[in-house]
């Protein structure tokens, strides 16, 4: 990694559509995630599968269904072959193996406290991937998990873990290509707003105006404003400086540059007023930024 806001980025060869091409890459590279099991579990009929507090989830039908009932009482059914992504867990929902028993593939998986965190509470509580929308993947990826549930070679951790990471970016993936989407991810999946996104993050060392993003969009300001923070869950200003702070926290952890130099580099004119944002956003000053594991 170079010390460069530009060289920060990698810029798409070609020009595929935003929505579904480098720019997801570009955001979901910042929602860094560790998987640390993946079992199966069969639930019983009328039984309930419970999961950690606190830790998101994947969970796989391989067999069966579960009925997903929230605090309402209302149902709905994860059929055989369909994928749920539990960003927040549960909540106070229950998982019931309602008319038969259910075989389950559960993925439990932490975020990283460095990643984008409004991203993360943006997300919706229940993506569900129905097997017919992803059968491509989903047909392919339950053998393999399977396989992954009673290995316990060398590297099988780091296995389980990448495989969750690219499980939950494929998950996603389809959920922006299916239109299903809200919060943030709804931004990339609308064409206008998917533009200013996409010039955000491949040019961040300009500080973008409100009417200049607009133009880009092709938008009047006002509507423009309305639409991102609408799709977003933040303004575009707010956004933008969410995404050169998240540009100086790898710097910062890759060793490249003081603090100081770090906050020139991405338009702070001072190393106080740069602090003071980073440690609203991360929870502690640059200064404090942890090392890479590698060199403690």
């Amino acid at each position: 990694m170079t010390g460069s806001l530009e060289n920060l980025t990698v810029h798409p060869d070609g020009g595929p559509d935003p929505a579904s091409g480098d720019l997801l890459s570009h955001v979901l590279a910042q929602i860094r995630l560790t998987g640390d099991h993946v079992r199966s579990h069969v639930v019983a009929q009328s039984k309930g599968l419970d999961l950690e507090a606190g830790a998101a989830n994947v969970l796989v039908v391989a067999d069966g269904s579960l009925d997903v009932v929230d605090e309402a009482g209302e149902r709905v059914a994860i059929d055989t072959g369909d994928l749920v992504l539990l960003p927040r867990g549960l909540g106070g929902s229950r998982l019931v193996a309602a008319a038969s028993d259910a075989s389950v593939i559960v993925c439990r998986f932490w975020f990283d406290p460095h990643s984008l965190r409004g991203m993360i509470s943006a997300l919706p509580g229940r993506i569900h991937i129905r097997h017919a929308e992803g059968a491509g993947w989903l047909d392919g990826i339950v053998p393999f998990l399977m396989l992954e549930v009673t290995d316990d070679e060398p590297g099988a951790a780091l296995m389980i873990s990448r495989i969750i990471d690219v499980i939950v970016i494929r998950t996603l993936r389809t959920w922006v290509q299916r239109g299903h989407t809200t919060g943030w991810l709804g931004g990339l999946s609308d064409a206008r707003i998917a533009r200013t996104l996409k010039v955000m993050h491949e040019r961040p060392l300009p500080r973008w105006s409100v009417e200049a993003l607009a133009e880009v969009s092709g938008m009047s300001r006002s509507s423009f404003c309305e639409r991102f923070a609408a799709l977003v869950g933040r303004s575009p200003l707010r956004y933008q400086n969410e995404w050169r702070l998240t540009l100086a926290r790898d710097m910062l952890v890759a060793r490249e540059a003081r603090v100081g130099e770090v906050a020139l580099r991405i338009g702070y004119e001072s190393e106080a007023a740069f602090s003071r944002a980073y440690k609203a956003m991360f929870g502690h000053p640059p200064r404090d930024e942890p090392a890479p594991p590698s060199e403690k």
